[in-house]
């Protein structure tokens, strides 16, 4: 399938945690469906301008097999007859990185890259979109799914898309860091239609660390006392607890609370056995479901 897609989009790796990325934003509506590929321990493929959607699986795949980000691209552009028309971006299992952009992309297009990293955009407002891009990512600090998300909203900031703006997305694999450990997807947001949507990916992003992060022993509240009190209240207006809100933990009081936090999704952050409860989550809840104070 080719699909124009007027883009601007940041392949990359952050090699010391193991982890492959793809970031990109779009005046084009759900550009998560077509652009980003990633594959832990072989790399990734951002496929845009008249996408050319095979040179994702098919770019992994040679990557995988131990083919470099500018073997891979090689090989690609040498089977698509079109290639003048599109624009891709690699980096490969040993943060190898390549970026082409055909000779008829839509204006302003380019791309750039480095170690870690390849950048590439069409149709943007000027050079200073991609530069705001690589820039911001080189500068950020954190993992790699942030620093993406960051340099995406620095560069759509900067200009972004001409056309405007619709969607954006973020895809991130590491090994063994998919919901329960099971698969490699550690990160997959998308907003398919929006008039801000590379904000409201940060937002998304802010929101799957609150529910699958997790705090370290110093920010962590014990399940007891005030924060006891004020869970079983908050679970009692919700009807998750029939009983006195200043009641001890004991085996009602845990079943309640049990029942209050897997309604709520955030199994993930509390610690039943050691009585312990993130205090961020616990903020969450104390803001969305109030409590007496």
């Amino acid at each position: 399938m080719h699909t124009r897609l007027s883009t601007f989009s940041l392949a990359a790796c952050d090699s010391a945690d193991g982890a492959w990325g793809v970031a990109v934003a779009s005046k084009f509506p759900a550009v998560g469906a077509r652009v980003p590929w990633a594959a832990s321990g072989a790399g990734a493929v951002a496929t845009q301008s008249y996408a050319n959607t095979t040179f994702g699986p098919r770019g992994l795949a040679a990557m995988a097999a131990g083919a470099s980000a500018e073997q891979a691209l090689a090989a690609l552009l040498a089977d698509d007859p079109q290639s003048e028309k599109r624009q891709v971006g690699l980096v490969d299992a040993r943060g190898g990185s390549a970026t082409f952009t055909g000779r008829q992309c839509h204006p302003w297009a380019g791309g750039r890259a480095g170690p870690g990293y390849a950048a590439q955009g069409n149709l943007l407002a000027g050079a200073q979109v991609l530069d705001a891009l690589v820039d911001t990512f080189l500068s950020a600090s954190g993992d790699l799914p942030g620093r993406l998300v960051a340099a995406l909203l620095a560069a759509d900031r900067a200009g972004g898309d001409r056309r405007g703006r619709q969607s954006a997305a973020v895809y991130v694999s590491k090994a063994g860091a998919g919901y329960g450990g099971l698969d490699d997807i550690w990160i997959d947001y998308r907003v398919d239609d929006h008039d801000d949507p590379v904000r409201r990916l940060t937002e998304l992003l802010d929101l799957h660390r609150l529910y699958f992060g997790k705090s370290p022993a110093e920010d962590e509240l014990p399940l007891e006392g005030e924060v006891l009190r004020r869970l079983l209240e908050m679970a009692r207006r919700l009807g998750h607890y029939h009983g006195d809100a200043l009641a001890a933990y004991d085996a009602n009081t845990l079943a309640a609370l049990e029942a209050f936090v897997g309604n709520e999704n955030f199994e993930d952050r509390v610690d039943f056995a050691r009585r312990r409860i993130d205090r961020p989550v616990f903020e969450y809840l104390l803001q969305r479901f109030g409590g007496d104070k």
